[in-house]
């Protein structure tokens, strides 16, 4: 075998190479001038060579071809047997210039593939072909498809490549592997080679820029907008535009105006695009005038400055401006696209503008735009909003593709229906027809659920949630917290609660709103004191934690938030003033929220009912009638709620005139058809004022079926007005209507007891033995020195018990030995005087009342608060409790409240 040619190490001048043979001698090249003369030469001796030796050369792969590389590109290889002595002379320059063509051939075949778009077929030539063969703009051609292509894969073998070939990854080349690996996804790798190269091209700033913006890692992307200024690389419009709307994500106002003063100094001042984007961030920090300045100085606007001023003015609650504008374009003839219709229907829809939104419904299908998905479903939100249903259902019904949005879309319209029976369907009809409900409709469907009270549908939801991985999502968890909470199930709302990792300012909020609402306000009250160890409370917050301090007449916790509100400045937030207004007034200060009531600026119907209905519950019905009429000058009009609360009003002042006055009015002049509660409160006012006759006729004439509330209060007033025979009567309905209710046993054992009919009263109490009754303990509390004492009739255990009941005992002696009877009556056992005495001794509420006048300073006012209503004799007792001690004395019970004050109660008997 011969040996192959070999070239020297040491890098020399071209002229100056020497081919080293296999006897060691050397023959010198002198350059390009000897190439020229033998040129001639070689050229007619390659003519004496078969063609078929040649190709066999540059093609056949059997050929014991030895390819050599080299630094200057000269190559080697081993000479066939075959060759002559002539041939083999020149065998150097020959085989040079096949190689040249097999380079070439290589070279044009990949750049053709990518021309193509054949990345198959590049990616096949490029893992056979030599270093030697391809050009830096080969790899730069190919790692171009890649990009295109999105084929990370491929991306990854053609950088082994280029790093298998010792291949310098210069700028250029460094450019395209960064911009590969970004547009396939890879931003890790594609930042760690854009670190490793110098470079000052923009674009790829740019790009990196625009990557991180892209997945929401705006603060990276402002990092690398201040690296690139260190470095001295200049800005472009697109540099600006996407550093503009990073600031605006982030929310950095400040840093932002910075921008906006060096983009003025840089002179892309009038650029459109940057223009553009300083208008819409100006928009999302709510600086509605500097964005508008904006447009109205920029001179070459087109038609992303115009849905940028649009959008922003909906955004901002301008939607009435955003119409106008939109009617500006028209007049002056500026193009509009699908943007903007759907910019306008949402201000549309936010200002109810029904007629107009049909307007645009029609340019839209005029521009071809009923196809597309995004404008089917902004119409469909629009009819909804305005409370056009039918057009609504007709939109969805129309659209051919229907994606997860038109149907969460048309399941809120239902809901804003209160079609929530149809709602359910809808989801059920969405999963039959394979659409996956997301995040957005499973939160949807619970709060359909919540407000149809439909329990068990909603654990079914739940399931769905579970299985699918959707628990996790804090919007989900609250909406789920808030169903079962509506649904009366706190137990699986605190499970809910329980089980969120990260608890927002939201899931607090709920379980805390879900406590005071299902009248648990200690667990309440608890878990606001635990949310204040992590997190600082909202307005929000106070709305739900306040009606919890009014169930529990807490006034020392209600003033603590009271005091909060004020340093927060959170009482211009209507709904936080109402339930402080409400606070006040179910904690006995109604003069404090009367004039809290008077400092809203702007009230609504919610906070003229609850002050309403704070008058009523005080026994103040004459005020409340007052209150009444003048919401109705200001403008408002009543709804079933304060109808309610000023037929309450009626009925705790025995205002019975007023009240038929204020029913017939509802039913005649507002067209509103009376509920249950409307019912109750007519009947109880008719019982209470002694037309028991009249209450069971107008019972017997409702359009709808009685309630136990409705014959629970014509009971209250057979008791009241000791009609054993029609007591006995309506006592029927109420066993047959709540057979486990202790409540009514008790008040018919009232009346037999009351009309001295201790056999009834026995038998009664043998019927609840044998049905094994137990009744709810009354208990009564006061608040003092920050906590809470409970009392329990009977209870002795409580450590001024023996003051207690001494004082007790010398104002029942009081009582007896003057102008005050005792109503003994209400023991309802038959036993002689002196263990009725002691008996009554022991009810909660006269405990409570003695604790507040043995421990509070004189002139301060004893609030109690009962979970029962209040009985006879402890209403006597405080009377002259209150006239005896010189005390005002306030007691709540589950009823309305009790002001005692000179042996009077504000209630005039009317209780």
């Amino acid at each position: 075998m011969r040996k192959p040619w070999k070239h020297t190490k040491t890098r020399k001048p071209r002229h100056q190479y020497k081919l080293q043979n296999r006897n060691g001698s050397q023959q010198s090249q002198n350059g390009v001038q000897d190439r020229k003369q033998q040129r001639p030469m070689l050229s007619s001796m390659l003519k004496t060579v078969p063609n078929s030796t040649t190709s066999s050369l540059s093609h056949n792969p059997k050929n014991n071809i030895n390819y050599n590389k080299s630094r200057n590109r000269f190559i080697f290889f081993k000479q066939p047997r075959t060759t002559c002595l002539l041939c083999s002379k020149f065998d150097f320059y020959s085989r040079a210039t096949v190689t040249r063509n097999v380079t070439q051939n290589h070279y044009a075949k990949i750049c053709n593939f990518c021309q193509m778009g054949n990345l198959r077929n590049a990616m096949e030539l490029l893992t056979t072909s030599q270093r030697h063969e391809l050009a830096l703009s080969t790899y730069c051609s190919i790692l171009q498809l890649c990009a295109e292509k999105n084929s990370l894969e491929d991306g990854k073998k053609v950088h082994s490549v280029i790093i298998s070939n010792g291949m310098v990854i210069d700028e250029a080349l460094g450019a395209k592997l960064v911009f590969m690996y970004v547009n396939c996804g890879d931003l890790v790798n594609g930042r760690r080679i854009f670190d490793e190269i110098l470079n000052d091209k923009v674009f790829l700033w740019n790009l990196m820029m625009s990557e991180y913006a892209k997945i929401g890692s705006y603060r990276e992307s402002v990092s690398l907008f201040m690296k690139m200024q260190k470095m001295g690389v200049s800005g472009d419009s697109y540099t600006f535009t996407c550093v503009l709307k990073c600031f605006a994500a982030l929310g950095k106002v400040k840093e932002f105006k910075r921008v906006h003063g060096y983009i003025l100094k840089l002179g892309f001042g009038s650029n459109t695009a940057v223009v553009n984007s300083m208008i819409a961030a100006y928009f999302k920090f709510g600086k509605v005038e500097s964005a508008r300045n904006l447009f109205d100085e920029l001179a070459d606007r087109d038609i992303v400055s115009w849905n940028s001023l649009i959008n922003g003015c909906v955004v901002n609650g301008f939607s009435k401006n955003g119409v106008e504008i939109f009617i500006q374009m028209l007049v002056m003839g500026v193009n509009w696209d699908l943007t903007t219709l759907v910019s306008v229907l949402v201000a549309s829809a936010n200002i109810g503008n029904l007629s107009f939104g049909r307007s645009l419904h029609a340019f839209g299908v005029k521009a071809c735009f009923s196809k597309e998905v995004v404008f089917s479903n902004t119409l469909l939100d629009m009819y909804s909003k305005c409370g056009n249903l039918n057009s609504a259902t007709e939109v969805f019904a129309k659209m051919g593709d229907t994606t997860i949005v038109s149907w969460t879309s048309i399941i809120a319209a239902y809901v804003r229906e209160g079609r929530y029976d149809d709602d359910i369907v809808l989801f059920d009809e969405m999963q039959s027809k394979g659409v996956r409900p997301d995040i957005y409709t499973v939160t949807s469907i619970v709060h359909v659920c919540a407000c149809s009270n439909a329990l068990d549908k909603g654990r079914d939801v739940h399931s769905y949630i579970i299985k699918n991985g959707m628990g996790s999502n804090s919007p989900v968890a609250n909406a789920l917290m808030n169903m079962y909470a509506k649904c009366g199930s706190v137990e699986e709302a605190r499970l809910v609660f329980s089980q969120i990792l990260a608890k927002d300012i939201v899931s607090w909020n709920t379980m805390i709103g879900g406590y005071s609402q299902n009248s648990l306000p200690n667990e309440a009250l608890e878990l606001f004191s635990n949310m204040q160890k992590q997190l600082k409370p909202d307005d929000i917050t106070m709305a739900c934690v306040l009606p919890a301090c009014a169930g529990l007449a807490a006034l020392d916790k209600g003033r603590e938030i009271h005091g909060h509100i004020l340093r927060r400045g959170y009482f211009s937030d209507l709904h936080v003033a109402c339930a402080l207004v409400d606070m006040y007034a179910k904690c006995g200060l109604l003069v404090l929220a009367q004039l809290l009531f008077d400092m809203i600026p702007k009230k609504d119907l919610i906070s003229w009912t609850v002050m309403i209905a704070g008058y009523g519950m005080h026994g103040f019905g004459n005020e409340a009638i007052s209150t009444f009429k003048k919401m109705r000058i200001t403008g408002i009009e009543p709804d079933e709620s304060s109808f309610a609360a000023i037929l309450n009003a009626c009925c705790h002042s025995g205002l019975l005139h007023e009240g038929w006055r204020f029913f017939n009015f509802m039913r005649n002049e507002y067209g509103i058809e009376p509920k249950l509660d409307h019912y109750a409160c007519m009947v109880d006012l008719l019982s209470r004022t002694g037309n028991l006759s009249k209450a069971y006729k107008f019972i017997m004439s409702m359009p709808i079926e009685p309630d136990a509330t409705i014959w629970g209060a014509l009971l209250s007033g057979c008791r009241i007005h000791h009609d054993v025979k029609l007591a006995e009567k309506v006592a029927e309905n109420l066993f047959e209507l709540e057979p486990d209710n202790t409540r009514y046993y008790v008040v018919l054992a009232n009346v037999y007891a009351e009309a001295e009919k201790w056999e009834e009263v026995k038998k009664l109490q043998e019927k609840m033995r044998k049905r094994r009754f137990e009744q709810n303990p009354g208990c009564s509390w006061i608040e003092f020195g920050g906590k809470f004492n409970i009392f329990v009739a009977g209870n002795t255990k409580h450590p001024q018990a023996k003051r207690i009941d001494a004082l007790l005992r010398k104002l029942s002696l009081q009582m007896k030995n003057g102008e005050y009877s005792t109503k003994l009556r209400y023991a309802l056992i038959n036993e002689d005087d002196m263990e009725k005495e002691v008996i009554q001794c022991g009810h909660s509420e006269k405990l409570a009342m003695a604790f507040g006048i043995l421990n509070l300073p004189p002139g301060r006012t004893v609030r109690v608060t009962k979970n029962r209503r209040v009985c006879g004799d402890c209403h006597e007792m405080g009377k002259f409790m209150s006239k005896t001690t010189n005390s005002e004395i306030l007691l709540r019970d589950s009823n309305r409240f009790h002001h005692f004050k000179d042996g009077i109660c504000s209630c005039r008997g009317f209780w």
